[in-house]
């Protein structure tokens, strides 16, 4: 009997429209994922990493393939999943906690348990002193801050995080690197992760698949060595160096093939 892996992608493909106008966002792709690991997915824009995340969160369903968690179907069954995106999202006229305590208290928790609760990841992603406040009052980081914290209260075992730090300046980037390396380390977390910048991929993963386009399939599967938390040093380390070489030779040739296409 084969192994059953935490998270089974297998064979998804999706296309979209019909005759000369139809577009293969993703063909054949698959991969697993164990538990308490993150896995990052990298590739050139168009590439369907978007339309990847939307089949897995049981947003869209694919024409072919299927995604298991734990052994059962998740397609088209949406709320299985914590699912982040680029943009916060933070409901405006609501403070941090109303809005951090959103996923508990949809699911019936009364606010103050749901606050409670929500209080140790608040607490670690330094927005303790920032409860009261609406998001409008909040710098980018904070109000992305706000949005992790939410993302976890979801309570959901598999996280997607859909490039939630590509707005950012890069020493924010970076702070936020730490503090989801030390959560996900923390509480085990299994994650996954779209981005489009390579040296992040290497910094937070276990594992990276690059996927190429035209249509959108994995082209690349590297699995990193090196011990987390990972210290921006690490990307000068003689396996990481030759891992993003690698991922910047196969990115640079789906951009000239898709160019010359």
């Amino acid at each position: 009997m084969p192994e059953q892996h935490y998270l089974e992608v297998s064979g998804l493909s999706k296309q979209f429209g019909t005759g000369d106008g139809a577009v293969t966002a993703i063909r054949d792709v698959s991969f697993h994922l164990d538990e308490g690991r993150f896995l990052s997915v990298i590739g050139p824009s168009g590439c369907g990493k978007s339309t990847l995340f939307n089949i897995i969160a049981g947003l869209m369903s694919p024409d072919a393939g299927d995604v298991t968690l734990m052994g059962e179907s998740l397609l088209m069954k949406p709320g299985r999943t914590g699912y982040m995106l680029q943009k916060d999202l933070l409901l405006p006229w609501r403070t941090v906690a109303d809005n951090i305590t959103l996923p508990q208290t949809l699911q019936g928790v009364c606010r103050k348990k749901a606050l409670q609760n929500a209080l140790p990841d608040a607490r670690a992603c330094g927005l303790e002193a920032l409860l009261h406040r609406r998001p409008d009052e909040l710098s980018g980081g904070q109000r992305q801050r706000a949005a992790l914290v939410r993302t976890l209260q979801s309570g959901k075992p598999l996280l997607l995080l859909d490039e939630p730090f590509g707005a950012l300046d890069a020493i924010t980037r970076l702070s936020l690197h730490q503090l989801l390396t030390g959560l996900c380390l923390r509480k085990g977390l299994t994650v996954l992760f779209v981005t489009h910048d390579v040296d992040e991929a290497l910094l937070l993963s276990d594992e990276v698949l690059v996927m190429g386009c035209q249509p959108g399939r994995i082209i690349g599967h590297y699995t990193l060595t090196q011990a987390k938390p990972r210290a921006i040093t690490a990307l000068a380390h003689p396996e990481m160096m030759q891992i993003k070489a690698d991922i910047m030779v196969l990115l640079e040739q789906e951009v000239k093939t898709d160019a010359a296409g």
